[in-house]
């Protein structure tokens, strides 16, 4: 999957620009905030149609303006080539996406079409952060992979908010009111998270060994695994009960579970050292680009944000030997200087300016 050219129109500090983008991707170059990771965030945002920041729409059109327009044209996805177009409007903060100028009714239905996975440096959060942050990488990596679970992650989100609404006010058979909804779009989340569990175990083991790291690592999904049946939600919800309305909040179910990541047998969060925490993230990122090789059936582009910064020569070779692939994946690295790019890196250089792109 390759993006063929993006137009973006008042987002962040970018100037109004058309860019035809090289089928192997490139390399943007340029001093600290002049605009590099808001190019990559413009490129990811047609994906989820979302910030990779977190940020809202509104942080996201730049200041005082009417809003932001991109437009980014796909080949080879595993549906078929699309032209998607995101636009956001300042005035009444609405949100129009399309996908070949047929407006998608819910952004779930334009998600995915085009598929990239990203890698930022607060991506070592994925590793040393709290279980939020693992969630959310689960979360984006199976709702990209599957509609199915984007749906029913969307009807347990929504149920969950509502219970948790109605416990607030103490109303119990209020709250009770959406548990089977909850049960049965959270044991298809508990489920798809389980399933894609055990086969990435193996592979972050695998990959954390051929990153340099002598010590086992190991990955586990924690969680309740009866959950992932709808039968089991009814005693669980019942037993959690006194809970529940003294907290005001939902005490089980999968928005409270994690990914465990040991090394050596101890928690890596905690026990890590920071080369470890690095190459851990790098492994959960070289996992979520399989899986969704496997789920898609085509390769996913991968946007590379000053990672390798602050490595030695050697581990930035080992780093780009891992991440960059082979010719059919389309990579974009951004960078200050050329020699913080990874040696033999065969990529078209451009650089930024005041938010301005150039090619060299």
């Amino acid at each position: 999957m390759r993006l063929r050219h993006l137009i973006a129109r008042g987002f962040r500090n970018l100037a109004e620009c058309r860019h035809e983008l090289p089928p192997r991707g490139l390399a943007l170059l340029g001093p600290n905030a002049q605009g590099k990771s808001n190019f990559l965030e413009a490129l990811y945002y047609p994906v989820v149609f979302r910030s990779f920041r977190g940020a809202q729409d509104q942080a996201v059109a730049a200041f005082g303006g009417p809003g932001f327009h991109l437009e980014a044209a796909v080949d080879g996805a595993d549906t078929a080539d699309a032209v998607i177009t995101a636009t956001w409007q300042a005035a009444g903060r609405r949100k129009r996406i399309a996908v070949d100028e047929v407006e998608s009714e819910r952004v779930s239905g334009a998600v995915g079409r085009w598929l990239a996975v990203v890698f930022l440096p607060a991506d070592l959060g994925l590793a040393s952060g709290a279980a939020p942050e693992r969630r959310h990488y689960l979360d984006r990596l199976l709702s990209l992979s599957d509609g199915a679970y984007l749906r029913a992650l969307s009807r347990y989100r929504a149920a969950l908010a509502q219970r948790n609404s109605a416990l607030r006010q103490g109303r119990f058979e209020l709250a009770g009111a959406f548990d089977l909804v909850l049960a049965e779009a959270g044991a298809t989340v508990v489920a798809a998270r389980r399933a894609w569990a055990g086969p990435a175990a193996e592979r972050f083991a695998a990959e954390f060994e051929c990153l340099g790291e002598a010590e086992l690592a190991t990955l586990a999904y924690r969680g309740t695994p009866e959950l992932a049946e709808p039968g089991a939600w009814e005693s669980a919800l019942r037993e959690s009960r006194e809970a529940d309305l003294a907290r005001g909040m939902t005490t089980v179910g999968p928005h409270r579970d994690d990914l465990t990541l040991r090394i050596g047998g101890r928690l890596l969060r905690e026990y890590g050292s920071t080369g470890q925490l690095r190459s851990a993230a790098v492994a959960l990122k070289l996992i979520e680009i399989e899986s969704l090789r496997e789920a898609r059936g085509t390769e996913p582009g991968l946007l590379l944000d000053d990672v390798f910064a602050e490595l030695d020569r050697e581990r930035q070779r080992r780093l780009a030997v891992r991440l960059l692939g082979g010719a059919e994946r389309q990579v974009f690295v951004t960078a200050p200087r050329p020699d913080e790019l990874p040696p033999g890196l065969e990529l078209e250089v451009w650089r930024m300016t005041g938010g301005r792109v150039s090619r060299s």
